[in-house]
Parts: structure tokens; C-alpha cells; sequence
């Protein structure tokens, strides 16, 4: 009788902050789907904006100011995400006000949230509440009211918020990524040796999927 193969390990490093992370992750899981593949899922923090003030910024300044885009190649852009969003079932909400924030806190009730084992259920949450309705996740009471969304108690979000408790786990989290040589997401990590960077599409993480498993373990 053959042993049943141990579900493939998928470390994702990311950032709420970033359109390409949900994306390549709903692209992700759409592969993983369609292959069949018995997989768990990790998630890590990265900051894009660790220095971001607490009113954060507008987010057409912002990418002007980070990558010189006008206001032309942003606009594309936005036009462009939106399109590939919809076609794994993302929608974005982007708008002429819509800010860019810190997303320490963010990370911190992320964590809070694995020790209930309700990381990747908050993670989808703030993706939402961030690309599709614009909420403002530098707000401890907006990131409690999106934990509660999804049935974890909002006044235990807020005390992990208020006392900063895992500050230190997750800036720890951070570093290690940082000297992994990870200076941008998504980053994604198979089997804790074969990282793929940015969204791959559908049918490339199809292809890595089935490259993946003719390896031997």
C-alpha cells in the first residue's frame, strides 16, 4: 500500500497594499483547482510602504511619486487589473480618492488571526475591504470591524491592535523575508525551495503545478 503524498507547501509573501498579490493568488488557486493539487497555504507579511504616514496617501500621487507613472500609464493600468481581476473573480473599486496605507497593523491582526487559524480568511477580507471598497485599513476600528466580518471578536481585534502585542513577531516575520532576498511581491514559495515571483497566470501556475508534481519529494 503507497503512502499518500504530504499536500505541497505554499509560502506566499505579500502585502494587502498590493493589486498583483490578489490577483496571483486567485490565479493561484484557480491552478490548484483545476489540478487537483492537495496543498496548504502560508502566508507572510511584507510591507510596500513601511514608511507611509498614518494618513497614508493618495494612491495615483503614490505610484506617480514611487514609479514616475503619468496619469495615462496609471489609468491603464487601473483599467488593466480590473479586467484581470474579474477574470478570477476579483472586483476592484479603484477611484480617484482611493489612499495607499501602512499595513503594519494590518500584519499584526494577520497573525492574531493564525493563531485561530483564520489567517487566509482575514487576508481575503482585507483584500476586499481595501481594493473593492475602499476602506481605509490604516484605521484600527476599520481592521477590527473586518475581523468581525468574518466572525472574529472585534473588541479582542482591537486590544491586539491597541497593545501592539505582536509587533515583534511580525517585524521578525519581515526580516527574515528581507534576508531571503525578497524585495517585492507577490512571492510565492513551493515546497520551501522554488519561488516564483509576480502573478504568473492561470495556465503558468497550471504548468508549475504539474512541473511540481513529477518532482521527486
Amino acid at each position: 500500500m503507497t503512502e499518500p503524498s504530504q499536500p505541497l507547501r505554499i509560502d506566499i509573501v505579500s502585502d494587502v497594499m498590493c493589486p498583483w498579490c490578489v490577483i496571483g493568488y486567485r490565479q493561484l488557486a484557480a491552478a490548484l483547482d483545476a489540478t487537483g493539487t492537495a496543498h496548504e497555504i502560508h502566508w507572510h507579511p511584507f510591507e510596500l510602504n513601511p514608511d507611509m504616514p498614518p494618513e497614508g496617501q493618495n494612491l495615483r500621487e503614490h505610484v506617480a511619486e514611487k514609479y514616475g507613472s503619468t496619469p495615462e500609464q496609471s489609468e491603464e493600468s487601473r483599467v488593466r487589473m480590473t479586467a484581470i481581476g474579474a477574470e478570477v473573480g476579483f472586483a476592484f473599486g479603484f477611484s480617484d480618492d482611493m489612499r495607499m496605507h501602512n499595513t503594519f497593523n494590518a500584519h499584526q491582526l494577520l497573525h492574531w488571526a493564525n493563531l485561530s487559524g483564520r489567517m487566509h480568511d482575514l487576508k481575503q477580507a482585507l483584500f476586499t475591504a481595501h481594493f473593492t471598497e475602499r476602506r481605509n485599513l490604516s484605521d484600527d476600528a476599520v481592521l477590527a470591524d473586518v475581523a468581525a466580518g468574518i466572525g472574529l471578536d472585534r473588541a479582542e481585534a482591537l486590544a491586539v491592535l491597541a497593545d501592539q502585542r505582536f509587533a515583534a513577531e511580525v517585524r521578525a516575520a519581515e526580516n527574515h523575508w528581507i534576508r531571503q532576498g525578497i524585495r517585492g511581491v507577490p512571492a510565492v514559495v513551493f515546497s520551501r525551495r522554488h519561488l516564483v515571483t509576480g502573478a504568473q497566470g492561470v495556465e503558468n501556475y497550471k504548468n508549475i503545478l504539474d512541473q511540481l508534481a513529477k518532482m521527486p519529494a
